[in-house]
């Protein structure tokens, strides 16, 4: 830009002259007209090397002779002094992929895909262009980035860095924060795009994975298989518990039947031998007291209590039944006292 100052500068040194010399001449126009042109072409390359454009995206810094000055502009058209140099610096989000060899804390080598997205503070980008240059990214940023992923990656084994990857992307992010702060330069997102193992370990890995599904499975049919005996068991106690419980009542009640029935026994013979007592007691005090009737309602009785259901098979005579009864007085039978030769008939 300067030099289309000079030249502009030169034309309009040379126009002036040029316009009051042919002023004194009779044609006008053949005096001015050269003089003119000068004049135009020289104010336009004065102007035009006054001029400067800040892209979009851009801070421009203004350095004078390769001095920065503190100065900067935002995007846009801009008029100043020709003998100033406008440098625009890319003020954007930029994103960075860069590819290392790393080895982990167990001596693993491991391929590390590494994305970074920064930007450089617009407030002082002169501080970066007078600092470090247009070349931050070569300059700084990359060699942090590789310094604080090839360390921080070193503190892990290589089994560890499958499981914390998100851990590790966080203590690289926090490393490279305020190292590049110091350059004035923001870390906007970083992350871990690719981790890569060699083949033997990921085999390793792989083999190992599939070993402990295998026994978390058994594991798994080992408690199916202890709950299904548990519940075997449970289902057993309660059922002998249940016969148990049904064996007593059925006891309890066997022997509630057996106590009722050895009651009721107990009274049918307390009964029994309180008719015969007193049959006895009453034959033997008055033998004539007694009608016929009576007697045969007090045989009826006791022959009703003490059948079984079955008709007889033996019958005896109306005398030999009465002297049977009166036998019952006496304790003596009646062939002792009247020698009577009269037996039972017995019937089929």
């Amino acid at each position: 830009m300067i030099a289309l100052f000079v030249i502009g500068v030169l034309l309009l040194a040379i126009a002036i002259p040029l316009f009051f010399s042919k002023a004194k001449a009779k044609q006008f126009l053949t005096r001015t007209l050269p003089a003119t042109v000068l004049g135009l072409v020289s104010a336009v390359l004065i102007i035009l090397s006054c001029l400067r454009t800040v892209p979009t995206g851009h801070t421009g810094i203004i350095t004078v002779f390769g001095k920065v000055e503190d100065q900067t502009y935002e995007a846009g058209v801009h008029f100043i002094a020709p003998w100033k140099t406008v440098i625009n610096m890319d003020n954007r989000n930029q994103k960075a992929s860069i590819d290392l060899s790393c080895f982990s804390s167990d001596i693993q080598e491991v391929s590390v895909t590494y994305t970074l997205n920064y930007q450089i503070s617009k407030s002082n980008a002169q501080t970066i262009y007078k600092d470090i240059g247009i070349s931050y990214y070569e300059t700084v940023i990359q060699p942090r980035v590789q310094e604080a992923v090839k360390s921080e990656l070193a503190k892990y084994t290589a089994e560890q860095l499958l499981s914390n990857r998100s851990q590790l992307s966080q203590d690289i992010r926090s490393v490279l924060t305020d190292k590049l702060n110091a350059y004035n330069i923001i870390i906007v997102d970083a992350s871990i795009e690719d981790l890569d193992f060699s083949d033997a370990f990921t085999d390793a890995v792989e083999a190992k994975q599939v070993a402990e599904q295998k026994s978390k499975q058994a594991q798994i049919e080992q408690e199916q298989k202890t709950m299904e005996a548990n519940a075997a068991a449970d289902r057993a106690k309660i059922e002998a518990e249940a016969a148990a419980a049904v064996s007593v009542i059925a006891a309890n009640a066997e022997l509630d039947v057996v106590k009722i029935q050895a009651d009721a026994a107990e009274y049918a013979g307390q009964k029994d031998a309180a008719v015969i007592g007193q049959l006895r007691d009453i034959l033997a005090k008055d033998p004539d007291a007694l009608t016929d009737e009576d007697l045969e309602k007090l045989l009826l009785y006791y022959y009703i209590q003490k059948w079984d259901g079955k008709l007889p098979e033996t019958y005896f005579s109306s005398d030999d039944f009465y002297s049977l009864l009166a036998a019952l007085g006496t304790q003596k039978l009646p062939t002792e006292d009247t020698g009577s030769t009269n037996t039972p008939t017995v019937t089929p």
